[in-house]
C-alpha cells in the first residue's frame, strides 16, 4: 500500500519561497509519475506540477516560471520548490500518482498572507 506523506508547509509573506517534500512509502516501476496537488477553500483539488517517464515535467500556467518540481529517487522523494508565492498559492499541497493514484494523504497547509 503506497502511502503520502507531505511536509514544509507554512505562513509565508507573499513574494516568499517554500520547499515542500512527499516521501513515498513503497515505489516500483508502475509509480514513476508523480505530481503536485492543490486545494484551495472551496475550490477542487488542481494538479499544479508533474514529473513523468522521460523526464517529461508540467506545470500549470499558473505557476509556471514560479515553481519546480524534482525527485530524489534514491530517497523515494519528491519536491516542490516555490518562489514567488502570492496569496493565491495559499491552499493544501498533497502529493500523489499521475497516471495512477493511491490514498491521498494528510498534505501540508501553505498559507501566503502579509
Amino acid at each position: 500500500q503506497v502511502q503520502f506523506v507531505e511536509s514544509g508547509g507554512g505562513l509565508v509573506q507573499p513574494g516568499g519561497s517554500l520547499t515542500l517534500a512527499c516521501t513515498i512509502s513503497a515505489v516500483n516501476s508502475n509509480t514513476y509519475g508523480m505530481g503536485w496537488f492543490r486545494q484551495a477553500p472551496g475550490k477542487q483539488r488542481e494538479l499544479v506540477a508533474s514529473s513523468t517517464r522521460g523526464a517529461r515535467i508540467n506545470y500549470a500556467d499558473s505557476v509556471k516560471g514560479r515553481f519546480t518540481i524534482s525527485r530524489d529517487n534514491a530517497k523515494n522523494t519528491v519536491y516542490l520548490q516555490m518562489n514567488s508565492l502570492k496569496p493565491e498559492d495559499t491552499a493544501v499541497y498533497y502529493c500523489n500518482g499521475v497516471g495512477w493514484r493511491a490514498s491521498w494523504g494528510q498534505g501540508t497547509q501553505v498559507t501566503v498572507s502579509s
